[in-house]
Order: structure tokens, then sequence, then C-alpha cells
């Protein structure tokens, strides 16, 4: 692991930028991000259901929703008594995390709702021990996962839409700090203390600047002073001028995917319900991506150089629903064959194919004369067209998890792979597939 011994970080964007990421989290390629706060008991809409209600121009159906299922006296803050996570079992969830195959895992703390899932002394009684589930959500994984593979993070909304001591900040033209100061980033310095955590993911920053949020002050500290100065990775989402500039790897907007190779580290921060990152309780099961889409999105991502993180919406009553057990789950069964091309790989020298569509290309770190070729559809008449191979420097090609021989031929400037019929019990995995190829 990259370590920062010795080196003393000052708080402005030139010195925390030029500090090393850590590592572990290029080699951990995915990550599990879990959205979970209040907005799961209405879960309607998205978790955004409390702006789109309150806001100055409200959003209709969230308006109706409203009017016809609760009194008129109800308040978002009446939705925190229904928040009971009563089926909470976070020996299931670290089950379900160490089974998908995931390296790090990113918790939510507090959502732009102000509602903490711990123990905050800076949100008396809007917080998860106070008042709804009545015990810290935070703690049990955090405790759970140390020691495992999986490293811990946590994501963090610095504002809040209703928070009187925001709103005044804001009205001011951000010329005050007393949210930052008494509520938004002390919560951050205390989230580090108590839970060490190896990933900060920061969000709900860009109406103001990273001035306002003190961010580089803040990035000083855990890069210099904190318990986790060693290990930590942070995102871009620090102010709305540092957004896809500063910080330490770059998720620029939800769902980033750029499509080419990029001058920084980047993570596409995904979901597998289209419309929300929160439950909802009216999902259909068109709204899901299909495991060959979320494989395809996880080839194109890690393919140019990104990290993907997939995100689960809990329940209000503390479970994953059913849909999103089952993608982690086969995510993991198809990591168990794949995993030795996605951890600890880099972009090849190209990363998708030139002839044939939907192929994805990866390089493992520890050994220079491998390639991994991904692809998604499984070829007519079992041969794979490989347009960027060389046949000229290649020395064998063997398809991963399989035992069965492959040859493969010149084409053109690259090669035809042929693969031997496989039946549905010898097939490796069921969806994508890799070709190792060695080099001379």
């Amino acid at each position: 692991m990259k370590t920062c011994l010795g080196v003393k970080y000052e708080p402005n964007w030139n010195s925390v930028d030029s500090r090393p990421l850590p590592a572990w989290y290029d080699d951990a390629k995915i990550g599990m991000f879990i959205n979970w706060g209040v907005y799961s008991v209405p879960s309607y809409y998205s978790e955004w259901f409390w702006y789109w209600w309150k806001t100055a121009k409200p959003n209709q159906g969230i308006v109706k929703f409203m009017e016809q299922y609760y009194p008129p006296t109800f308040t978002y803050a009446d939705f925190a008594a229904e928040f009971k996570a009563e089926f909470y079992d976070p020996l299931k969830w670290v089950d379900i995390i160490e089974k998908s195959g995931v390296k790090y895992v990113v918790l939510s703390t507090k959502h732009h709702e102000g509602f903490t899932m711990y123990p905050s002394k800076y949100s008396f009684n809007w917080n998860s021990v106070d008042v709804g589930p009545k015990k810290d959500l935070i703690k049990y994984i955090y405790a759970l996962l140390a020691g495992s593979d999986v490293h811990f993070g946590i994501y963090h909304s610095l504002f809040e839409w209703f928070n009187p001591l925001y709103l005044q900040d804001k009205a001011n033209n951000y010329t005050t700090q007393r949210f930052v100061k008494e509520k938004g980033m002390a919560e951050l310095y205390e989230i580090v203390d108590m839970y060490r955590p190896d990933v900060i993911w920061s969000d709900g920053d860009w109406e103001a600047l990273s001035s306002y949020w003190n961010a580089t002050h803040f990035l000083a500290w855990l890069y210099n002073d904190s318990p986790v100065k060693d290990s930590v990775v942070v995102n871009d989402r620090w102010g709305s001028d540092a957004t896809c500039k500063h910080g330490g790897f770059l998720t620029c907007q939800d769902k980033f995917n750029p499509g080419k190779l990029q001058k920084r580290k980047w993570e596409n921060a995904m979901t597998l319900d289209r419309k929300s990152w929160g439950f909802r309780r009216d999902a259909s099961f068109d709204d899901f991506l299909s495991m060959e889409e979320l494989i395809e999105t996880l080839l194109k991502t890690i393919s140019y150089g990104g990290n993907i993180l997939i995100n689960v919406g809990p329940t209000s009553y503390g479970t994953f629903p059913p849909i999103y057990e089952e993608r982690f789950r086969q995510l993991g069964s198809w990591l168990k064959v794949n995993g030795e091309g996605i951890y600890a790989t880099q972009p090849w020298v190209h990363q998708n194919d030139t002839v044939t569509p939907k192929v994805w290309y990866t390089a493992p770190k520890a050994d220079k004369k491998a390639a991994y070729a991904f692809f998604v559809d499984w070829p007519d008449n079992n041969e794979l067209v490989l347009g960027a191979v060389s046949g000229s420097s290649l020395s064998g090609v063997a398809l991963v998890g399989s035992n069965k021989t492959l040859t493969w031929e010149t084409s053109g400037s690259g090669i035809k792979v042929t693969i031997p019929p496989h039946n549905i019990k010898e097939m490796p995995c069921l969806w994508a597939w890799a070709v190792k190829l060695t080099f001379k």
C-alpha cells in the first residue's frame, strides 16, 4: 500500500491534490453503495422525496400522494418514527457484501435530509438512535467488516435542504459559516473519529464553493493527522469549484462513464434502479438493470480505468429488496470466475475491440505479458474475432474458467479465436466471458 509518511499537506488544492491515491482503491475496482435513510419510509419517487414535496415548485405526484394517504398535519419528520429497521440483520448484510465480490462499501451516514444514521452529537433528535430504529446503523457494518478484505467507507452530504443554519448561511451569500462549523463539517470529523472509514464519499456540495465548506482544511487534517491518513480515499465533491477537478478520485456527475481514458482515477457511481438511489415501493421489474446490462457497464468502466460503485436502496424495515440481493449474489458468482481479469488490473493498449462490438480489454498489473478480452455476446459459430490483437505477438489463448483448448489463427490485422462447444454445465459463467491472452 502506498503511504504518505513524512509528507505534510497544506490546506490548499495544489497541496492536497498532490497526495497519491492509496493503491488499494485502484486494485479494488468494485464497490457497493448503500443509500438508506428516512426517505426509505415513503419510498416513493426517489430519495429526494422531501425536497420535491416542499420546494417552491413541488412535484404534483408527490403532493397528491401525501394528500391521499396522510393527514394534512403530517410532516416529513413524522416519517422518522416509522423508520424502524425492525428486520435489520447486519450479519445478513455483510454476507451479501462479502458474497458479492465487492472490495469496498460506501454506507450512507447522512443524506440531504439531515438525518444521521448514527448518534451524532450535532444532530439532536434527528438521528437513528434518538428516533426511529433506536440504534446506530453504521457501527455494526463497520465492526463486522473489520479485518476482512472489504474496505469500509461512508457517504456524507455536506448540505441539508431545509436546515435553518444552512439556509441562513445561504441567505448571507455564504459569507457566514455557522452551518459548516456547527453541523456539516463537524459531522465529518466526528465520523472519521468514530468509524475510521477508508472511503469518504462527499456530496451535497454544489451550491457553495469549497472555501465555504473549509474543504481543504478538512482534507489536510485527514491526510496529515487523522487515524486513517495513510489508507483513506476521497472523491471530488467538496464544493462547486472542486467537482471533477480536485480531491481524490473523480466522480464528476452521477453515473459518470466517459467512454475514454482519463488522466486521473475516476469512479462510476451508478444505480441498479434506473430511477432512484433509494428504495421505491412503486418500482417495476423493467426499472432494474439486468445482469447483462450490469456486467457490460462494469466492463466498460473498468476497461477505461474507472472503478464502479453499484448502489442498493434498502427498505425502511432494514432489508435488501430481493432483486438487489439477487444481482449482488449473481455478481459474486461471476467474479469468482472472472475476477482475475478485473481486480488489480489496468487499461490495456486497447480498451475495446476494433472489429467486434462489446469486447472490452483489461491487463493484469502483475503480468506484463497477459491481457483479458471480455466479450458480452457469445460469438456466432463459436468464432471470436479480435481485431485489436496481433497474432505475431501472441503465444496462447484460454477461456477463463474452462479447461477446453482454444485455437486461434490470424484474421486480417487481428486474430480469430475458435472456442470449442460448451454445454450449459460446461459454461464458465452465465453472462459475459473472458479470453486470457498470453504474449511472447
